[in-house]
């Protein structure tokens, strides 16, 4: 990937799954109370949190419950989980300004009534955040977005209307039960009783329209670069992450939809069978990189490839980047339709050749021959490199084909990479050093290939899921290993189910690993260990040692397990809907651009509102 993909892949650090409404409301609550012991300073450290539940608690819990059927009701789509998730992401808000006002407060000389008056300002700013966030989620128009945004800031100003006796200020009728029910002060601590008047609400609703559409105007401003270049809203993309993170929706993929274009990839096959035609082992290799984070667009692709095969699934790293990454999920079933059908046309041979190494500058290229098909991993390793682009793997398996090759899998090992550090971050693209390093040295393999003789095959095949999680960099695949001998010679391939490899630990794999002649270590590339992190590379987060004893372990396995086979390869082309060519440098561009310029802005911004709401607090 290109640093500007680097840093948006940076962003998958947002990426969470929001705990269960329950558990956020009880979070939710305790965070109140907690912030009413630290900003007020009533008589009793439970009346402090008393008030920080009332006040901030319980409309957050009003709003997650009313928010949706309102929004819902105005023609939005608002859910009950983003409802929730959205209130108590505006109770934090107010958390953190009224810490601050308090904070402030106890070392200075400005009292408990510049914490109610930042408490004034917390609830216009989570009004402006609400209406934001409705609006995008609901694409509605933005004044049918109001009231579901005034639901939180709403009911906190009531009650503080209510129970602060302001009723007490104003000449309405009603009769004494009206003002009863609108006029409690009784039931409240004395400082919230002399802290506000009539004047406090008339400014809490016009700083609520002042952040509002400050807010709305900056959103507007860093939206019209996205409609400009990629004719798409950042409210979508805004939209499909908060569906994305509150309940698993698909809108992410839906915006990724819309800038994709379709694409026409090679889907390879290579499938050993025992003699009796039980399928042993399948290597897929579908064109297509999986990404771009977790389990968006072909983020969980290898899983999904080893879940449709008989025989044990290795589904090692293509030769495409992220403009190579499907936009939804539901392109992978195109992929494996085409591995299936690809599957179905092989013809098996008994017979293929001892494994062939050959080096050209930094590229490095393991092959071997089954008939007139051949497989090829590549690596970089002890170099670092990350993703091979789509035109140089096209270009290598061209001169394989050159050389006599029928169907050919050109595979990645993605096994040595420093993580997202440098300029380049160690793609290969077409015109590079190492793009021609990598196409001759195919060419070279697949030559040698052609003069090595043939003989009849045994493979074994060891698979271990691990006990690592994709926090630790490990995928649900875990360690796959097929060892494959031709003529007394093995050949060890180790499929590793993560994201890269730590540098320098390909290589103390491979230095482990006794009896067998040759051995290239490979990773899936799998986007499920990069919801935690962006570089989340394998040997990053784990005890590397232990990894090590567990492939060679893995490896005395497969070799146990060698039983004569049969080989065979087919290719199959399918049609998927993918970033495409320059589109997600163009949204990485945009919103690194957003980010960068945004962030100035959004300070100068704030400090310019912050002075205004300054000097309309001195001047009331």
């Amino acid at each position: 990937m290109t640093t500007n993909q680097g840093e948006l892949a940076g962003l998958s650090r947002y990426i969470f799954r929001t705990p269960r409404w329950y558990s956020t409301m009880a979070v939710g609550l305790l965070v109140a109370a907690l912030v009413g012991v630290a900003a007020f300073d009533s008589r009793y450290i439970f009346e402090d949190a008393w008030l920080g539940v009332f006040y901030l608690g319980v409309p957050t819990v009003v709003a997650s419950v009313l928010t949706a059927p309102i929004d819902r009701a105005l023609g939005g789509q608002f859910t009950f989980n983003r409802s929730t998730l959205l209130a108590t992401v505006s109770l934090l808000i107010a958390v953190s300004v009224l810490t601050a006002a308090g904070l402030l407060a106890a070392v200075t000389s400005l009292g408990q009534n510049f914490v109610y008056d930042a408490l004034i300002g917390a609830l216009a700013l989570i009004f402006a955040f609400r209406f934001l966030v409705v609006h995008a989620v609901s694409r509605t128009h933005p004044l049918s977005a109001i009231l579901p945004a005034s639901v939180q800031t709403g009911f906190a100003g009531l009650f503080l209307f209510v129970y602060s006796g302001t009723m007490n200020y104003l000449t309405l009728g009603g009769g004494p039960y009206f003002q009863a029910l609108l006029s409690r002060p009784s039931h409240a601590p004395p400082e919230i009783t002399y802290a506000f008047v009539p004047g406090d609400f008339t400014l809490l609703i016009g700083m609520s329209a002042l952040y509002t559409g400050v807010a709305y105007a900056f959103l507007r401003i860093l939206d019209r670069p996205w409609r400009r270049s990629l004719d798409v809203s950042s409210l979508d993309f805004l939209r499909g992450f908060i569906g994305h993170i509150a309940e698993g929706s698909r809108e992410l993929e839906d915006f990724f939809e819309e800038i994709g274009e379709e694409a026409v990839v090679p889907v390879t096959v290579l499938s050993f069978r025992q003699p009796d035609g039980e399928e042993k082992a399948r290597f897929v290799l579908p064109m297509i990189h999986p990404g771009p984070m977790g389990d968006i667009g072909g983020g969980n692709l290898p899983q999904r490839v080893a879940e449709s095969t008989t025989g044990l699934a290795f589904p090692p790293h293509a030769t495409a980047g992220h403009d190579f990454n499907l936009v939804t999920e539901r392109e992978v079933e195109t992929l494996i339709d085409a591995a299936d059908r690809a599957a179905e046309q092989i013809e098996y041979g008994d017979s293929g050749t001892r494994p062939v190494r050959v080096d050209v500058g930094e590229a490095s290229v393991l092959g071997q021959r089954f008939g007139d098909d051949a497989l090829f991993v590549s690596t970089f390793a002890p170099g670092f490199a990350d993703d091979i682009a789509y035109a140089v793997g096209l270009a290598a398996g061209a001169e394989a084909r050159v050389e006599g090759m029928d169907d050919v899998l050109v595979a990645d090992a993605h096994n040595s990479n420093n993580g997202l550090q440098g300029e380049d971050l160690g793609h290969v693209v077409p015109g590079s050093r190492r793009s021609f390093e990598l196409i001759q040295a195919v060419s070279d393999t697949a030559a040698s290939l052609q003069a090595e003789s043939t003989g009849p095959m045994e493979l074994g095949t060891a698979w271990d899921p691990t006990n690592w999680r994709p926090e630790e960099g490990i995928g649900p695949l875990g360690i796959r290993v097929a060892v494959l001998s031709v003529d007394g010679e093995q050949v060890a391939y180790v499929l590793i189910d993560g994201n890269n490899m730590e540098p320098g630990l390909r290589d103390r794999i491979i230095a482990a690993i006794d009896g067998v002649d040759a051995v290239e270590v490979m990773t899936t590339d799998t986007h499920i260990v990069n919801t935690v992190r962006s570089s989340n590379q394998v040997g990053g987060a784990l005890d590397q040692d232990q990894l090590i004893d567990r492939v060679v372990e893995l490896v005395d396995r497969a070799r146990e397990d060698r039983e004569p086979v049969e080989a065979g390869m087919a290719t199959e082309m399918a049609s998927v809907t993918v970033f495409g060519n320059d589109r997600t440098e163009s949204l990485a561009s945009q919103a690194n651009a957003v980010i960068s310029m945004g962030g100035g802005l959004a300070a100068a911004v704030i400090v310019a509102t912050a002075a205004v709401t300054l000097l309309i607090f001195f001047l009331t």
